[in-house]
């Protein structure tokens, strides 16, 4: 009889195996906990991530409400680590070890917005098309660990990303009230 080696029967890896993503760590996801983990880890990173990009955004608005509402954002941000980091003692897990790439690309994106010449309006607008892209990222990533942390019946760990959620819906909202007004500012 021949060996079967690192497969199963009929030639199919066994299921049971762990997988190991690019940089060699586990990534298994096997049950909701599991999942839950790694959106943590993952909003983790982007808050981590967006405690370095904010400031430059922040330096490089022309709208004082821009820079004022970037600013803010940046304190919420830092908040955000904080109570990721508490969800994390609650899951018994560490939120670290993970760096979220889907943000770091958006991050770069932006950064781009921070190079490009032109009429102060038209620059801050897309300054603003770079937070919004970062907003909706950490909303769906917000959204999706709600639902998972619901369906563990963790009420605690859902009050804090809830909390959070709310804050990244508040700051959508107002880069999008400041871009009415700009846009108004650079028609005229």
């Amino acid at each position: 009889m021949a060996k079967k080696g690192k497969k199963g029967k009929k030639g199919k890896k066994d299921k049971n195996k762990k997988k190991k993503d690019k940089k060699g760590t586990t990534a298994d996801r096997r049950t909701v906990k599991d999942l839950l983990e790694d959106e943590i880890k993952d909003l983790y990173s982007s808050e981590q991530q967006l405690t370095k990009a904010i400031p430059k955004m922040v330096k490089g608005s022309y709208d004082p409400a821009l820079a004022t509402a970037l600013a803010k954002h940046l304190r919420e941000t830092q908040e955000q680590v904080i109570r990721l980091e508490e969800v994390g003692r609650l899951l018994e897990m560490k939120p670290t070890g993970k760096k979220c790439e889907g943000m770091e690309g958006v991050i770069k994106e932006g950064a781009e917005a921070l190079e490009k010449e032109g009429p102060e309006p038209i620059l801050d607008l897309g300054i603003i098309g770079a937070g919004n892209r970062v907003e909706h990222y950490e909303i769906a990533g917000y959204m999706t660990a709600i639902s998972l942390a619901q369906r563990l019946g963790a009420g605690e760990v859902v009050t804090l990303l809830e909390k959070s959620l709310a804050e990244e819906l508040g700051a959508e909202q107002t880069l999008r009230r400041i871009a009415t007004g700009l846009m108004e500012a650079a028609a005229a």
